[in-house]
């Protein structure tokens, strides 16, 4: 898959149609993959599939929370992108400029700059200034100008509408489990392993501390039972997101203990695929409390990753 940044580097590839779904896409959950896989399978018959992703996201510049909020950083959308089949992956930079865009003024650039001859779109998207744009006013446009538009329906979990907050509301509950299944895939974090204060290894339970991109949700804080990918290798892990208010708190870390390896990690990546969260960061009395329970800990991991599926990311 190739990646363009900007709509002014983009050169359409090859003699075929340019398909394009409009979208940031931050998560790419199931509701977004409908989206996706409409506009790969139109491509197949003939011509070039682009997908729209804004960095940074809208909402950074629109209406900034005081937390983190991303479901996948820049680099991990492409990768997703790139696995559902892209051809290309357009880049398009999100500021106050771009904010003030009028949706008329987006359609002449998909019809016009892109060359774009069919427009896939979800049901609730909406573009341009005040979000004056929707999906309802491309097909419109689309039946002017000859543009195929295809607007997909939105996917639903029972009552439920999939959705990137959807998904951030389940996180932030440490619903891991059912966060997996409107993503299709187990939420994971990812950064390089960076030197602690050695309290796990004093008590005997080693463990990764990660350094994770700022921007990136961290879900409730707890101990929870994950795969852990280092080095090519993936390993049974018990993650804790929290404080450590046994030892006196402090800021939010995620650490991981690997389940049958020690490893000398220092300075390496490691992706963490969240399974199941256990329980919530408890302030225990002691160490010898805290090892008490780790060790329950480690138990239920094991038996939560011996009955779930094949370990993937």
């Amino acid at each position: 898959m190739r990646v363009v940044a900007g709509v002014e580097a983009f050169r359409r590839q090859g003699v075929g149609p340019v398909h394009i779904a409009m979208g940031t896409f931050d998560g790419l959950h199931r509701g977004h993959r409908a989206v996706v896989d409409a506009l790969i399978a139109a491509a197949r018959a003939g011509g070039e599939s682009v997908i729209t992703t804004f960095d940074p996201h809208p909402t950074a510049v629109l209406a900034p929370p005081p937390y983190p909020f991303l479901l996948t950083t820049l680099a991990e959308r492409l990768d997703l992108f790139a696995a559902a089949g892209a051809d290309t992956a357009l880049v398009l930079r999100y500021d106050e400029q771009t904010r003030d865009v009028a949706a008329s003024a987006w359609m002449d650039i998909l019809a016009r700059r892109l060359e774009g001859r069919h427009v896939v779109v979800s049901s609730t998207h909406t573009f341009g200034r005040h979000r004056e744009g929707n999906a309802a006013l491309l097909q419109s446009w689309g039946n002017e100008h000859g543009v195929r538009v295809t607007i997909v329906p939105l996917v639903r979990d029972g009552e439920r509408i999939i959705s990137s907050s959807g998904v951030r509301d389940l996180l932030r509950a440490g619903d891991v489990r059912t966060a997996a299944s409107w993503l299709g895939r187990r939420y994971s974090v990812s950064g390089s392993v960076i030197r602690g204060e050695g309290r796990g290894r004093a008590i005997g339970v080693p463990t990764a501390n990660l350094r994770l991109p700022p921007e990136k949700l961290i879900p409730a804080t707890g101990v929870y039972a994950a795969y852990a990918t280092v080095r090519g290798a993936t390993y049974q892990a018990a993650v804790n997101v929290g404080v450590r208010p046994t030892f006196g708190g402090g800021g939010l870390s995620v650490e991981a203990h690997l389940l049958g390896a020690e490893l000398d990690a220092y300075g390496e990546r490691v992706e963490l695929a969240l399974v199941e969260r256990l329980r919530e960061e408890i302030r225990f009395a002691g160490a010898a409390a805290l090892q008490a329970q780790i060790r329950v800990d480690l138990e239920r991991v094991r038996a939560v990753l011996t009955i779930g599926p094949v370990a993937t990311s």
